[in-house]
């Protein structure tokens, strides 16, 4: 996915930039950036890989070259960035994170107007040099921004920074979201508000859908009023979000609480203890417990010492070890019990299979798996999560392509939990993983968990629904 993080001060600025970006390293495992207009006129910038390590043991040798008052930092899952460019509106350096879909025809007509490209990610287009030339496009920043977000398919919020201060503009419909933080002499903005507390920040503003504002020291102006269209992913609560974050004044461990709540409450199987798949399941798995009435355990425990996340690995194989290796059974807590394991999502279903025929190996009389969301049936068209390859990496439409004899057949049968097209397939789920039982969350349950309008939340992924380009 991708996360951002910029300030502006009147002071150096280097301190909060380096640890207000860091602290976006849970939303991707690629590359990391950062770039500081300097008291030189000039622009500073470092851009590191962090498939192999963190973000912070690959920055700290280059701090003492930040000595600027502003900066934006970034951690992509996508291209190298932030990227620097010298147009007829002046110096600056830009940030990007989401998934454009359109980049093929954008492409053509940028190259039509006798634009060139310089930047490439894995031989294509750089999405974000993409983004910077169809705003230089505009007479001034403001006019540029409305043209590049006008012109995106898919969703594109970014950060600008120039000599005059940070301009952020969250995408068309909010799938991403920004928000600006306040602290004496400082502004700051990010897609993560667990980035504030520590470094002294408060909530300050939460940009809307299509929202353009221009921030300084000073304070902050809008430039773009937001859209009256909010399509924020649901997902960021059920798995990419912090737990201490917030998003549209809503926190992310209250939603991962209420969601486990939701499926404890209606389970009527005959279940010992609660315990989660670390890390995005534990908040799920102690509201299941509160929901269901039965103890909360730690019965896997995350290596955290040295093990990185379970995807950081380019080869799948070794995203699988990674996996494995980096979570301890509490032998202990697992013989003989009847153990519901809370999760956020199943995916391909790989690593859960192995987990529970790991927990069975270690004595556990059975395994049940609670899912927060409901099945994924849909890849993500918006902001690169489930962006796999094909469909078919999608437990659920393996199983449609067997039963329907096509992957993309009658897939609103099989999103909708009232039908027997979906018990079908959530049972064909269960056998596959060897599991004594699974339950996932409805839609309905996952937008009362949120509680925003169905209509304001994206579920795209869940039941196909989506709005706008």
């Amino acid at each position: 996915m991708g996360g951002l993080f910029g300030v502006i001060s009147k002071q150096k600025c280097i301190t909060d930039l380096f640890y207000g970006t860091d602290y976006h390293s849970h939303l991707g495992t690629r590359r990391g950036g950062m770039v500081t207009w300097n008291l030189s006129g000039n622009f500073s910038r470092a851009i590191h890989n962090l498939e192999n390590s963190h973000f912070r043991t690959k920055f700290e040798e280059d701090l003492h070259k930040f000595d600027g008052l502003s900066g934006i930092g970034v951690i992509s899952d996508t291209d190298a960035q932030p990227i620097i460019i010298n147009s007829h509106l002046g110096k600056f350096a830009i940030s990007t994170v989401g998934k454009i879909n359109n980049i093929p025809q954008l492409e053509q007509e940028i190259l039509a107007n006798g634009k060139n490209f310089t930047e490439l990610s894995s031989g294509s287009t750089n999405p974000t040099e993409l983004t910077a030339l169809l705003i230089t496009d505009g007479k001034d920043y403001t006019e540029g921004v409305k043209i590049a977000q006008d012109k995106i398919k898919g969703s594109c919020t970014f950060l600008l920074l120039n000599k005059d201060g940070i301009i952020a503009s969250r995408d068309k419909f909010g799938r991403t979201p920004l928000v600006i933080g306040k602290k004496d002499g400082s502004y700051a903005v990010a897609s993560e508000t667990c980035s504030f507390s520590n470094l002294g920040f408060e909530e300050e503003y939460y940009i809307g859908p299509g929202e353009v504002v221009l921030i300084t020291s000073e304070g902050y102006t809008q430039l773009v009023p937001p859209g009256k269209k909010l399509q924020i992913c649901s997902f960021l609560w059920v798995y990419y979000g912090y737990p201490t974050s917030i998003y549209e004044k809503i926190n992310v461990d209250d939603v991962r609480f209420s969601l486990g709540h939701s499926l404890g409450s209606k389970d009527t199987t005959d279940l010992d203890v609660s315990s989660a798949i670390p890390d995005s399941g534990t908040c799920m798995a102690i509201g299941f417990a509160s929901g269901k009435r039965i103890p909360y355990r730690c019965a896997i425990v995350k290596y955290t010492p040295t093990w990185p996340r379970s995807f950081m690995p380019s080869d799948q194989s070794i995203r699988n070890l990674v996996a494995k290796m980096k979570l301890i059974p509490n032998k202990s807590l697992i013989r003989e019990k009847k153990i519901a394991f809370c999760d956020d999502s199943i995916v391909r279903g790989t690593q859960l299979k192995d987990n529970a025929e790991t927990l069975l190996s270690f004595g556990a009389k059975e395994v049940h798996i609670r899912i927060s969301c409901p099945p994924l049936v849909y890849p993500c068209e918006f902001i690169n999560f489930s962006a796999s390859r094909s469909p078919l990496e999608l437990i659920t439409r393996r199983f449609i392509l067997e039963k329907e004899g096509a992957h993309n057949k009658n897939l609103e049968k099989y999103s909708d939990s009232n039908t027997a097209e979906y018990r079908e397939m959530v049972d064909y789920i269960k056998n596959d993983l060897k599991l004594s039982s699974l339950c996932f969350n409805s839609v309905e349950d996952l937008v009362n968990a949120v509680g925003l309008p169905k209509e304001s939340i994206c579920t795209h992924c869940f039941d196909g629904t989506s709005y706008g380009g």
